[in-house]
C-alpha cells in the first residue's frame, strides 16, 4: 500500500505542528508546596526533543542550590521511561541533563528540589 503525495505532506505537516506545539508549553518550575515561600527559588530550564533524544539545560539565577532531574515519558508502551539522577545547579550555574527513548518521546518535564 502506497501513500499518495498529498497525505504524506499533510502527515508531515501534522507532525510538524505537534512538535513546534510541544517546544512551546511551558514548564513549570517550581512545585506548587514549595511556591508558597518568599525565597525566590528554582532554575530556569530549556528543554529540546529531537527524535527520541532529549536534552535540557537549566540556568539557576538564585543564591540557593537548586537539585534538577529529567523525567521522560515515552510514547509507546513497551519504551522504558527514565527518570535522571538529581544534579545540582548552584548559584549562576548552567546544567545540562540528557535522556533518550527507543522511539518517540512522549512527555518530558523537570523537578525541582531545594539542594542540601
Amino acid at each position: 500500500m502506497r501513500l499518495s503525495r498529498r497525505t504524506a505532506s499533510a502527515s508531515l505537516a501534522v507532525a510538524l505542528v505537534l512538535t513546534l506545539a510541544y517546544e512551546a508549553v511551558p514548564h513549570a518550575r517550581v512545585p506548587a508546596d514549595e511556591r508558597e515561600s518568599a525565597d525566590p527559588f528554582g532554575a530556569a530550564c530549556r528543554i529540546r526533543v529531537t527524535g527520541s533524544k532529549v536534552t535540557a539545560y537549566c540556568h539557576n539565577p538564585y543564591p540557593e542550590t537548586d537539585r534538577v532531574s529529567l523525567h521522560v515519558e515515552c510514547a509507546r508502551w513497551w519504551d522504558i521511561d527514565t527518570d535522571s539522577s538529581p544534579v545540582e545547579a548552584g548559584p549562576a550555574q548552567t546544567v545540562r541533563l540528557t535522556g533518550r527513548c527507543w522511539k518517540e518521546v512522549g512527555d518530558v518535564w523537570i523537578s525541582h528540589r531545594r539542594g542540601s
